[in-house]
């Protein structure tokens, strides 16, 4: 008998009722960059329609996306460079621009959720995410800052902690470190498969954090290399993490889908700032269809099999209606 599926797509109403795939706002997670100062705003030349917030103007663009029903929110510091030294000393000192944003989020926002970034390179002198000794990454050294920057962000309100670091061993140091200090509750986050990509520059630009000199190819994975994803996420997993993420997304929908295929822990997609920037200004020149390529895009994430998308298009379509 001739099979005939086209009759699941003939109307709206029923390619409705047929669709495998949702994208909400709860799966939706806003990345916010932060800067210091009062009354700030500054548009990230790279990124249209993404700004760096001081923290005043910080805490309504939280209140106007928590009205949409956006409520997660990832954070992520733009730090003089006067204040950044070898060993990212201002990432744990208590009066910093980045803990100060997180206590103030969570007091004015209590429901809201505040996931944070830990690694050095927006603190660090030489821009890595890792102490550097004669041109090296040093990785066990590197663990304790983690530890004292995450224990910081858990002090100061966190709900996540987002290690970006890459550097082996430390979901479990960090962990053990947030255990044994009480705060059991905090989740980890862990950017188990993070790729060294090309699709990172604007958020560099947005942050003034690029390394000065080389490059992160020691500790951020081949992006020819799928495999190794497994290691690194059976190894987060075993030390303690409470999701796993793939960053960057749209060019590994594959790591993801692989990753959800073999644990049973939560997976979240970062849709970089590459990707976001790429649709911009295809957007821009009438290449493309915005709100079509966006919910694409979002879609083929959670089709992968990602619960959680960081994206910089989460306002966006819950302000247009987009899903």
């Amino acid at each position: 008998m001739l099979q005939r599926p086209r009759r699941n797509r003939k109307s709206e109403v029923i390619r409705q009722m047929v669709q495998e795939t949702y994208v909400s706002a709860s799966n939706l997670i806003f990345p916010l960059f932060i800067v210091e100062g009062e009354n700030q705003k500054t548009e990230v030349s790279s990124m249209p329609g993404i700004f760096r917030y001081s923290i005043d103007n910080l805490l309504r663009e939280v209140e106007s996306c928590m009205k949409l029903g956006l409520n997660s929110f990832d954070l992520f510091p733009n730090i003089d460079e006067a204040l950044k030294d070898k060993y990212a000393t201002e990432s744990h000192r208590d009066e910093s621009l980045y803990l100060r944003a997180i206590r103030a989020v969570k007091k004015e926002f209590p429901e809201s959720c505040v996931i944070t970034d830990v690694a050095m390179d927006p603190y660090s002198s030489d821009g890595h995410d890792g102490v550097v000794e004669n041109g090296e990454i040093l990785n066990d050294e590197t663990l304790e800052i983690l530890g004292k920057m995450a224990l910081a962000h858990a002090r100061s309100g966190a709900d996540i902690i987002a290690p970006s670091d890459m550097m082996d061993g430390r979901v479990g140091y960090i962990r053990k470190t947030l255990d044994d200090a009480g705060f059991t509750g905090v989740s980890i986050m862990s950017y188990s498969a993070k790729y060294a990509s090309a699709f990172y520059g604007p958020f560099r630009d947005a942050l003034n954090s690029a390394p000065k000199f080389g490059d992160k190819k020691t500790y951020q994975m081949n992006p020819a290399n799928q495999r190794e994803a497994l290691i690194e996420a059976r190894l987060d997993e075993a030390e303690g993490a409470d999701f796993l993420m793939v960053k960057p997304g749209l060019p590994y929908l594959d790591v993801i889908k692989l990753l959800k295929d073999n644990t049973e822990l939560p997976i979240a997609a970062y849709n970089v700032s590459g990707e976001y920037a790429m649709i911009k200004a295809a957007v821009q020149n009438g290449w493309l269809n915005e709100q079509r390529s966006v919910t694409e895009v979002l879609t083929s994430f959670r089709r992968a099999g990602a619960s959680a998308i960081l994206t910089y298009h989460a306002k966006q379509v819950l302000e247009n209606k987009w899903l």
